[in-house]
């Protein structure tokens, strides 16, 4: 388990992405709703069934409340899924989760495009929360076809 800030230290990823403790900034715009996005193109995780390696784009977006998420410790925890086992629906779940028990967003969501197998891609979608009026929450629907 992370108990330590990562940024401005050296960082060991951790053996697995569970207890993961995010840095947090306060937010400084708390009058505003502004969405927030990370487009995370390199997940990896290992099947645990065929312990193959599964790739994916994670596309996380959020409507911040008090708290943001700090990027670098977000990218170690990202990186901690690298050598671990779990299903692409479970992978996109716990990111989802954890974010919201420890930033507490006002709204988030999380696509999950993890890479074709025998043929056939996986597309993941988690969403929590409420959209507040009148804020900007680019499109996540058209990402998959982009890529074809």
């Amino acid at each position: 388990m992370n108990k330590k800030k990562v940024l401005g230290n050296i960082s060991k990823l951790p053996d697995t992405p569970e207890g993961f403790i995010f840095d947090k900034i306060k937010n400084k715009n708390i009058n505003n709703n502004y969405s927030v996005r990370f487009t995370i193109p390199e997940f990896t995780s290992i099947c645990p069934v065929t312990k193959q390696p599964d790739f994916a784009t994670i596309i996380l977006d959020y409507i911040p409340d008090n708290w943001l998420v700090e990027s670098k410790s977000l990218k170690i925890y990202i990186q901690a899924f690298r050598n671990y086992g779990i299903f692409h629906e479970d992978a996109t779940l716990l990111i989802g989760n954890s974010l919201i028990k420890q930033i507490k967003p006002k709204w988030i969501r999380l696509g999950g495009f993890f890479a074709p197998r025998g043929g056939i891609p996986i597309d993941v979608f988690w969403q929590k929360g409420k959209i507040p009026q009148n804020t900007l929450v680019s499109d996540i629907n058209n990402y998959r076809k982009k890529k074809l």
